[in-house]
């Protein structure tokens, strides 16, 4: 196209991303495309991860139902033909190894000649350089800032410092898998903990034991570590909470929150009020 402003962007597997003009089309996996819809940019389709089923997780969707984006399945399920179909110009996924895509093999990508941007939400970076990275993607794909946009973030940042400074209370967060199992959170392990370390939240370390992210246990551990509140995996795949201390309040956590700055201060607005509520 005469005129058309060429793009391009390297994402952070260092994977240098080109094309003669900045994408329209952008199919996402289901937590970048919220956040990309909240930074100002309308995914023309999402897909899931293998956690996800047919129909889209509302705790993972963000504002992406009510704007009528398509959930077209699982990304290692995705019907090739269909993904054709979405004439897409670009596919963002996330990384969690700074390696591989985690929801769509790139493969399927190269085969549709579409450029697959991946961007890190492990915990090699900070939850604000991962909202940093989704913004500077934003921007090259034409989104303007948002009105306030990360003003509503740093407001919610005080309000959490506020509660915990008024009632002190021991967070355990944790994803449940059954009756007899639960995966406790390793607090370090997840930019969004780390960062609510810092904000005076104290949270609980699962203590030592196979595992990265999680330590794997019965729910008789979540009762010996006693949390005066507990975060639990609000996700469609995760089951609820079947043994917590008596008195300990629960508060719903998606490990899959949107990176956006909207986003997560919902989620520290809603912490601050499970502190205090």
């Amino acid at each position: 196209m005469s005129g058309a402003q060429a793009w391009g962007f390297t994402d952070d597997r260092g994977a240098e991303r080109g094309a003669d003009r900045v994408p329209r089309r952008v199919v996402a996996y289901v937590r970048a495309g919220a956040a990309l819809r909240d930074l100002g940019v309308t995914p023309v389709a999402v897909y899931g991860s293998g956690h996800d089923g047919g129909v889209l997780d509302p705790a993972k969707g963000g504002g992406l139902a009510a704007a009528g984006v398509p959930y077209v399945g699982p990304g290692r399920a995705l019907d090739e033909e269909r993904l054709r179909e979405l004439r897409p110009d670009v596919i963002v996924d996330v990384t969690y190894d700074g390696k591989s895509p985690y929801a769509l093999d790139e493969a399927v990508a190269e085969r549709l000649g579409v450029p697959l941007v991946a961007l890190s939400v492990g915990n090699e970076l900070s939850l604000a350089a991962i909202l940093d990275r989704f913004g500077a993607l934003a921007a090259t794909l034409g989104a303007a800032p948002p009105i306030g946009f990360g003003a509503d973030l740093g407001a919610a940042e005080i309000v959490l410092r506020e509660a915990v400074g008024r009632r002190e209370l021991t967070v355990l967060a944790l994803s449940g898998a059954g009756r007899d199992q639960v995966h406790l959170a390793r607090p370090q392990a997840w930019p969004e903990l780390a960062r609510l370390a810092e904000l005076g939240v104290r949270l609980l370390d699962p203590g030592p034991g196979p595992g990265a992210n999680w330590l794997t246990a019965d729910w008789g551990r979540v009762v010996e570590l006693g949390p005066g509140l507990v975060l639990f995996d609000s996700r469609e795949h995760a089951t609820p909470p079947y043994e917590v201390p008596v008195g300990a309040r629960l508060a719903p956590w998606n490990p899959e929150t949107p990176p956006s700055p909207a986003a997560y201060a919902r989620f520290f607005r809603d912490l601050a009020h499970a502190h205090t509520g």
